[in-house]
């Protein structure tokens, strides 16, 4: 008999462009996936509200632009289903339904709630921020995901997932599939001013999208070894920013750039242009893929509508099921 391929639910808030932290973290593990999963990306114009409700514009217009950042990037349109969050119906009824049986406790001793919020500055939540967890179970379980890539800092929110829907099928009888975590095995990218994460609204962050020159002023300006005052002064590579981002992205040139810099033979202008080509070469064919897209935009269009019809069909033949398990169909 045939094995059914599992399916995988990912995706990205729709609050801008996508950059080097989202590439490492989740783009380049989703371009291996889709050859042995069954790929669903959701653009996540609703949990972008939970931050960004007062812009509705940037939210639109980062529609196309998350959707053509994870194309440029090498997922096949003919393999991956792009969605829109806000279009799947069955994710707003399991949301609400799910938010029956978490408390506001739960949901506000959620670590990765309290970090959000305090990086936000938010003294106050709204209810839909302090829900979020409970929206990202339903968008996880609308199509029955099986897995879900996720870095260190969202396994609370899929532990919490497995436990609502491990007490919904308790309580009434469903089978919800229960997500499993596939860790992401790197390790979060930290900004090029020292920052400990790369963030969009912290200005430290290299975009999908940047030109050549945009690369090299950000690398120019990139923290490095504080101690390293002149040329001649050893330098610590362990602790310089600019070599960790060789350690990802420069990995054939590592070992010698740590030697020359404990041993001051290479400053830290020639180091950061050796880093500036490694991710211009990296970055050149997806921008080339991203001109492509950027001149169809009628086409990026049309896979999302279409993603979209698919994965309503999915989630409302599963919202039927569940809905007479909990006998509210009459």
């Amino acid at each position: 008999m045939e094995t059914k391929q599992k399916r995988i639910l990912t995706g990205d808030r729709t609050t801008g462009k996508l950059h080097l932290g989202h590439y490492v973290g989740s783009l380049k593990s989703r371009v291996e996936l889709q050859h042995t999963y069954e790929t669903f990306v959701l653009l996540a114009d609703v949990q972008a509200l939970t931050t960004h409700f007062e812009d509705p514009e940037l939210i639109n217009s980062s529609i196309y632009d998350v959707a053509i950042d994870n194309l440029s990037v090498g997922l096949d349109p003919e393999k991956v289903t792009l969605v829109q969050q806000s279009q799947i119906t069955s994710i707003a009824e399991l949301t609400v339904f799910y938010s029956m049986l978490v408390t506001v406790n739960q949901l506000r001793h959620n670590p990765t709630i309290k970090t959000e919020a305090k990086n936000y500055g938010y003294a106050d939540l709204t209810y839909g921020f302090l829900g979020y967890p409970v929206s990202q179970t339903a968008d996880i379980t609308f199509c029955n995901a099986d897995l879900v890539p996720v870095g260190e800092d969202q396994v609370p929110h899929i532990e919490l997932a497995r436990k609502i829907v491990r007490k919904f099928n308790d309580m009434y009888g469903t089978s919800i599939v229960e997500p499993q975590v596939k860790l992401s095995t790197v390790g979060r990218l930290a900004g090029l001013d020292g920052n400990a994460k790369m963030g969009k609204s912290m200005g430290n962050a290299i975009y999908l999208s940047d030109t050549p020159e945009a690369v090299w002023e950000r690398v120019r300006n990139a923290v490095t070894d504080p101690a390293r005052v002149t040329i001649n002064i050893p330098g610590t590579p362990e602790i310089c920013n600019v070599y960790k981002y060789h350690c990802v992205f420069n990995e054939a040139e590592k070992d010698n750039i740590a030697e020359l810099c404990r041993t001051a033979q290479i400053g830290c202008v020639a180091c950061k242009k050796r880093l500036n080509a490694a991710l211009n070469a990296m970055l050149d064919p997806i921008r080339e893929k991203r001109a492509y897209y950027e001149a169809h935009r009628g086409e990026v269009r049309d896979l999302i509508i279409e993603g979209t019809r698919k994965a309503n069909v999915i989630g409302n033949e599963n919202i039927h099921a569940i809905k007479e398990k909990m006998h509210v169909l009459i």
